[in-house]
């Protein structure tokens, strides 16, 4: 380097607490913001959602560069801009960086789009299975490291939650970024490798079905065993002595159920072992597992006693099989009153096909939570508690990329989203370590002024000035469009 030379300054980044240092051509930690010639730019595209079936007219994208206008109208609603890609408020007294004005229906709306840095965050994981995953409570770890821990199961399915600020900020420096890090893949539908103490080894993706210790599940159960002999009793009636359906939860007996008494099925003598609820409904029959129908046992036998001599005979037939159908087993009792097992017959072959086709494909759910804070509500207004009460009272719609969102009831903003109803790589980090989502506030331009927004700062739709990379695409089908009336209080009120 010569004397008349200079090294190239770096530029600092305020997009979040980290505050980068970055270099000419460079990205600073999170891979967001990066220095191109002295200017921090924002290194993802802006997205753009299209309304495709809008009714007031062809639908025409935003003209690219040194591209001529041919002369058609764009309905004001055709476009919204989501906040994936558009950049912080940090440090929170500057405005959002996008707060956008159109006209719906003689109506003026305003949103206000930005990304969020949420370290109260985390997901939850719907995991479509009866097979044990892990006693209540264990930790579900990622390399390792302790991400979340299993939680109360559901029907059909077991759950985790995972993330929150005690994993991300509370641990060491590993189980913060291990965590940010196996949360954002999970945001953006990449599997991630878990393993559950005392429990599975499991792969989660989003909108995938799971893997359970290297098997992956093809379907969720129908119902619990009780629940199967109330849907499929009158189809084994005359075809089958008896019918068990093994499930951790509730294994059913016909001969018993109520179902069966009120067809009138005669009593087999059968035995089960496990806890008695109400009759034909058995608790505790065997230990949770990933076996038949979630509990631990390979051989369905092993869950009855000695049937009763007085009631049962040589001969009875039974059927013993699983929640899913997966397993299936057919008995017949030799003169000593012991079951032998036997090809199924194909009369009941239909009945069995017929638990399979009833259940339904096994996926797994994300669903991304978070509340949004004091300092991600003052982007939107001078007096964010006014936010929170717009939001509570069903005058602000709030979206994330798009997509609905569920508010929960109480105080604050604490929102969750299903991550597969947002387009592609919605989500980001920043090495606090915290994550990075996106999350859109609609409403009407008056009750904006209410609420003391930053009414200087709304720029109309139409004089937007996008002087950046940017994607589009169309909304998804199953999202309500965020302006549309139905997702306010004051629908029709105008």
């Amino acid at each position: 380097m010569t004397a008349t030379q200079t090294r190239p300054e770096k530029i600092r980044c305020d997009a979040c607490p980290v505050l980068c240092y970055i270099a000419e051509g460079r990205t600073g930690a999170c891979d967001r913001y990066a220095n191109d010639k002295g200017n921090l730019v924002r290194v993802d595209p802006l997205t753009i959602l299209e309304n495709r079936r809008n009714d007031e007219g062809t639908v025409v994208p935003f003209l690219e560069p040194g591209q001529d206008w041919d002369g058609e109208l764009i309905a004001e609603d055709s476009k919204f801009v989501t906040a994936i890609g558009a950049g912080t408020t940090y440090p929170d007294y500057k405005p959002a960086p996008f707060i956008v004005s159109r006209e719906v229906n003689g109506v003026d709306f305003v949103t206000i789009v930005t990304e969020g840095i949420f370290s109260y965050c985390g997901v939850k994981v719907k995991i479509d299975t009866d097979r044990h995953v892990g006693p209540e409570r264990s930790l579900a770890r990622v390399d390792g490291e302790p991400v979340g821990h299993v939680t109360t199961g559901e029907y059909g399915s077991q759950m985790l939650s995972l993330g929150g600020v005690n994993h991300l900020t509370g641990g060491g420096k590993k189980e913060g970024r291990v965590t940010c890090d196996a949360l954002m893949k999970l945001c953006n539908c990449e599997p991630v490798e878990i393993s559950v103490d005392e429990g599975a080894d499991l792969v989660v993706q989003a909108g995938q079905a799971p893997i359970i210790n290297g098997v992956k599940e093809d379907r969720m159960r129908v119902g619990c065993g009780s629940a199967t002999i109330g849907m499929f009793a009158q189809q084994w009636h005359g075809l089958v002595d008896e019918v068990v359906v093994v499930d951790d939860h509730i294994t059913g007996v016909v001969s018993e159920h109520q179902a069966g008494k009120v067809l009138g099925w005669p009593d087999t003598g059968i035995k089960v072992k496990g806890r008695k609820s109400t009759p034909g409904r058995y608790f505790q029959v065997a230990e949770p597992g990933t076996g038949w129908g979630g509990t631990d046992i390979s051989d369905p036998l092993s869950i009855l006693k000695d049937f009763d001599a007085k009631k049962a005979r040589p001969g009875l037939t039974m059927l013993m099989v699983s929640t899913t159908g997966d397993q299936f087993s057919y008995y017949e009792l030799n003169n000593n009153l012991e079951p032998e097992a036997k090809d199924l017959p194909d009369r009941l072959n239909q009945t069995v096909e017929r638990i399979a086709e009833n259940c339904e494909p096994a996926l797994c759910s994300v669903l991304f939570m978070a509340g949004a804070g004091g300092s991600l509500r003052a982007g939107v207004t001078e007096n964010p508690v006014q936010l929170t009460r717009s939001v509570k009272d069903m005058l602000t719609y709030i979206s994330c990329g798009g997509a609905p969102v569920f508010v929960y009831p109480g105080g604050g903003i604490t929102i969750m989203v299903d991550v597969t109803r947002m387009p592609a790589n919605s989500f980001g980090y920043v090495p606090t370590p915290a994550i990075v989502a996106p999350i859109e506030f609609t409403m009407r331009l008056t009750d904006y002024e209410l609420l003391g927004g930053y009414v200087k700062n709304v720029v109309p739709i139409s004089q937007l000035n996008f002087d950046r990379d940017r994607r589009e695409e169309p909304k998804s089908e199953q999202n309500p469009w965020p302006t549309a009336a139905q997702n306010f209080r004051w629908e029709g009120s105008d």
